[in-house]
């Protein structure tokens, strides 16, 4: 049931994104182009689409289970460390260049467009590089020994 929920609102999203012209890789850039053909309308459809999601997460905070979960997978972080920045960076320069982001590239990738197949691949293999390789490098970086904090002798050092 989990899953026919999940296919159902991937659906509902889909539609919204077609439906507001959000797929579309120029409205995007027309968004973001301040200084020149300025398009608000994606303004709009993100204030329509906060004013949705915060409905339904008050909704959500009263009850006191999920319809289909056994608990609430609510997020336990609040940190804003170096892999959160440098992907927002990276999501809001690919954003900026090619004008699409990831939902909008699936909900294109049924037209079979050579650019949205081929920024679809992109996307997964930087999923795959991060899943093979970032999570190790920022581990590494995190637990490193900082030179200016040396580690305390133990008492085997004498």
């Amino acid at each position: 049931m989990a899953l026919l929920a999940s296919f159902v609102c991937g659906l509902i999203f889909g539609a919204g994104l077609l439906i507001s012209g959000m797929t579309d890789p120029q409205k995007v850039l027309g968004f973001l182009d301040l200084f020149g053909a300025w398009d608000a309308t994606l303004a709009f459809v993100m204030a329509g689409a906060v004013a949705v999601a915060g409905t339904g997460f008050a909704i959500a905070r009263q009850r006191t289970a999920p319809a289909f979960s056994a608990r609430f997978l609510w997020p336990d972080r609040i940190d804003i460390d170096a892999p959160l920045v440098s992907g927002a960076v990276l999501f809001g320069i690919g954003w900026g260049v090619a004008g699409i982001c990831p939902g909008p590239a699936l909900v294109n990738l049924a037209g079979l467009s050579l650019p949205i197949v081929v920024f679809v691949v992109a996307m997964l293999a930087g999923m795959i590089g991060q899943n093979l390789f970032g999570k190790n490098l920022w581990r590494r970086r995190t637990l490193a020994p900082r030179i200016d904090n040396p580690p305390l002798p133990s008492r085997a050092d004498g």
